[in-house]
Parts: structure tokens; C-alpha cells; sequence
């Protein structure tokens, strides 16, 4: 055969190979409501310092005291359940077999050792690769290893993969990362697959394709990451409320759009932010991946965190992004339908959002029919936070909230028979 018949029948080939993975990706049957649990990054950042920060460094040792603490302090209960170790955990090179290998001195019992640690508590394991030469921190990146590095997560018993994307091109993503999550469906191991993939598309000014997107990942970033800061939150959720149309009818089970990581409980916060973040997340229907220190917790936040009615509106069954429906004078009102569902009617979670800074109370006064409480039978209307209880609120109806400066009220607005 011709050398250009044979390069062209290659081509072919690869297009047919990569245009059919989609009926792979879809099937893994994971994360039907946003994956819950706890993540390196944020707090701990690419800490490999272990002389010198021994308590603080990316190790083995921090993932085995963290994840003892989501099931000792409730959090598992709480239905936290992945742990999952970011950058920084390989060794600078690979093996002359081309294996990844955590680096040894921080990581002296290995990446399994690990896994079956979190499977013997009734936990999850995460890692963390980059579909780059290099990681973002310079470790090595998964070009030309993508299948071998996929059998070696399987064999390790990981049970999710997050995929970065910095030393690449977003241009090339598009195959990249579908055909990196057909090597992961290929190993017969079932792990929640955490894509980068739209955020460095949109860093250049390329627009995602998010159907796309949805079929080949289980959950994607779409902005900057997170910082331990009320402005970081801020800039999140205008984006998410700014771009909602684009973004919300492409979530649900299996499939969610990841604002970033959960910073309750670390420096940046005041108590009513906290109680922000954890309120918009869920109404976001996104990934709870706290980063912060579960050693040094205070009580107020754990509360937070572990606030049943806030994560029932997060783990919906549903699965619908919720989405911002008012926003005038730096108040907000988002909104989530939740179940039940009564003769067609859903039940909703409403935030009340303000990022006033004047220093006082907010009252927000609405009409009920205004909110989308049309049910003619009514809604019984729970604050999730405090436990206050409003009533029963028929369309006719006003619901008035008080809501603190930087501050949220979230309501649930059950659907009466």
C-alpha cells in the first residue's frame, strides 16, 4: 500500500476510533448526584516540604489524617467520601518503563496502599494528572501515556481521576480528553473523571463545546481557581449567574459544572460568607470538594458543612442547576427546583443573596408567584440554615427574609398536596 493511502487509512481509522467513544463515556454510571468529599489543593497547595512542614506537606500521612477525620468528625456520615490527592505527589520522572511512581520519601507504602487504606474506611481515592508534558507544577504530564497511566489508576484501585490541562493546547481537547476517557473505560475500573477541559478553552477565547463536554466527563471546571477570599467566591458566581444559559441545561446526574473547591473553614471567610459558599454550591448543584484543614476545624464551620438540609439541595436526585433569577442593588435571588414533585409542581430551594457591605440587615420582600411558587395548594417554606419556619406561602402570598450583609437565607419551599 502507498505511503499516502496508508497515512490517509490511518487517519481515517483514529476519526472513526475517536468520533465513536461517546457511547463508552457516558455509561459509567457515576456521580448521579455532585461527588462530595475533600481535595489537597486549595489549603495545601504543592507543599513538599516535609522537614520543614511536616504536617502540612503533600504526604501520605496528610491523606491518612484527613480522611480519618471525615469519618470520626461526621463527615462521612455527612455523605463526604472522596479524598483525593492533587499535584504534586509523583516523582520528577517517570520510571525507565515509563510508569508514574509517587515520589518515595512522602509517599514511602505507594498510591494502593492508599486506595485500600480509604476502601477500608468505607471512603474513595482521588489523583490527580494533567493532560500536558508536565503537570502545572512540572511533573510529568500524561502526552504519549495516556493508556499506561490509565491501567496503572486502575490497578492502584483509584477511584477518581482529576485532569489538568496546563502545558497543552485547549485546541487539542477536544480529542484529548474524550480519548483519555476512553483509556479509563477501557480498564474494566470505574473511576469519576474531573476535567479541566472548558476552562483553558475558555482562557483563550475558544468557545466549549459543552454537550460535548457532558458526555465525556462526569464533572468540569469553567473558571479560575478558587481563592481563599470573598472576592474569589464573588467573581464565581457572577460567572456562573452571567453565563447560566450557556452552562445549566448541560448538568444533571452523571455530569456537573465545577465551580471549584469548598474553602470553608480555612482564613478568608467570615462565618456568613462560609454559610454563602455552602449555600450557593448547593443551589449550583456542584461538586462539595472542601480543601481546608479538618484538624483544625472550628465548630461553627463543621456545622456549615454538615448541614443536612443544605446538602439534600445539593444531592438532589433531580440534579438541576439551579440559577439566578433577580439581581438588583447587590441582592440576588437564585433559585433550584428540588423534589418532591406534587401534581406537576416542584418544590424549590430559594437563596436570598446579599453582597451588600453597609453593615446592617437586609430584608428582601418577594411575591410568592414571582419566585415560582405557583402550586395552588402551597408551599411549606423552612429556612435550612437557622430552622426558622415561615409558614405555609401560597402563590397569592409574600415571603419576606432577612438576610446579613455578605450574606445568604436559604429556604426550602416543599410543594403541598
Amino acid at each position: 500500500m502507498k505511503r499516502e493511502y496508508l497515512c490517509e487509512w490511518i487517519l481515517v481509522f483514529v476519526v472513526f476510533i475517536i468520533v465513536n467513544i461517546p457511547v463508552l463515556a457516558l455509561n459509567n454510571g457515576l456521580a448521579l448526584t455532585p461527588p462530595m468529599g475533600w481535595l489537597s489543593w486549595e489549603r495545601f497547595r504543592c507543599n513538599v516540604d516535609c522537614k520543614k512542614y511536616p504536617k502540612d506537606c503533600i504526604s501520605e500521612e496528610l491523606f491518612i489524617e484527613m480522611a480519618d477525620r471525615i469519618v470520626s468528625d461526621g463527615f462521612k456520615d455527612a455523605g463526604y467520601e472522596y479524598i483525593n490527592i492533587d499535584d504534586c505527589w509523583m516523582k520528577q520522572e517517570r520510571e525507565p518503563d515509563g510508569r508514574l511512581e509517587p515520589d518515595p520519601e512522602r509517599f514511602p507504602h505507594g498510591i494502593k496502599f492508599l486506595a485500600d487504606y480509604m476502601h477500608s474506611k468505607g471512603l474513595k481515592l482521588g489523583i490527580y494528572q494533567d493532560f500536558g508534558t508536565y503537570t502545572c507544577m512540572g511533573y510529568p504530564g500524561i502526552v504519549n501515556y495516556m493508556e499506561q497511566d490509565a491501567k496503572t489508576f486502575a490497578e492502584w484501585g483509584v477511584d477518581m481521576l482529576k485532569l489538568d490541562g496546563c502545558h497543552s493546547h485547549p485546541k487539542d481537547m477536544d480529542k484529548g480528553y474524550i480519548l483519555m476517557g476512553n483509556h479509563l473505560n477501557h480498564t474494566g475500573h470505574r473511576m469519576v473523571y474531573s476535567c479541566s477541559w472548558p476552562f483553558y478553552q475558555l482562557h483563550i477565547g475558544m468557545e466549549p463545546n459543552y454537550a460535548l463536554i457532558s458526555k465525556h466527563c462526569n464533572l468540569w471546571r469553567n473558571f479560575d481557581d478558587i481563592q481563599d477570599s470573598w472576592d474569589s467566591i464573588q467573581k464565581i458566581i457572577d460567572f456562573y449567574g452571567d453565563n447560566q444559559e450557556v452552562m445549566a441545561p448541560h448538568a444533571g446526574p452523571g455530569h456537573w459544572n465545577d465551580p471549584d473547591m469548598i474553602i470553608i473553614g480555612n482564613y478568608g471567610l467570615s462565618y456568613d460568607q462560609a454559610k454563602a459558599q455552602m449555600a450557593v454550591w448547593a443551589v449550583l448543584a456542584a461538586p462539595l470538594l472542601m480543601s481546608n484543614d479538618l484538624r483544625n476545624l472550628h465548630a461553627e464551620f463543621k456545622d456549615i458543612l454538615q448541614n443536612k438540609g443544605v446538602i439534600a439541595v445539593n444531592q438532589d436526585p433531580l440534579g438541576i442547576q439551579g440559577k439566578r433569577i433577580f439581581k438588583k442593588e447587590r441582592i440576588e435571588i437564585w433559585r433550584k427546583p428540588i423534589t418532591p414533585i406534587i401534581h406537576g409542581y416542584h418544590s424549590f430551594a430559594l437563596l436570598f443573596l446579599n453582597r451588600r457591605t453597609d453593615g446592617t440587615p437586609t430584608q428582601v420582600k418577594t411575591a410568592a408567584n414571582e419566585l415560582g411558587l405557583l402550586n395552588p395548594s402551597g408551599y411549606h417554606v423552612v429556612d435550612l440554615f437557622d430552622g426558622g419556619d415561615y409558614g405555609i406561602v401560597a402563590p397569592a402570598d409574600h415571603l419576606s427574609v432577612m438576610v446579613n450583609p455578605t450574606g445568604v437565607t436559604i429556604v426550602k419551599a416543599t410543594a403541598l398536596k
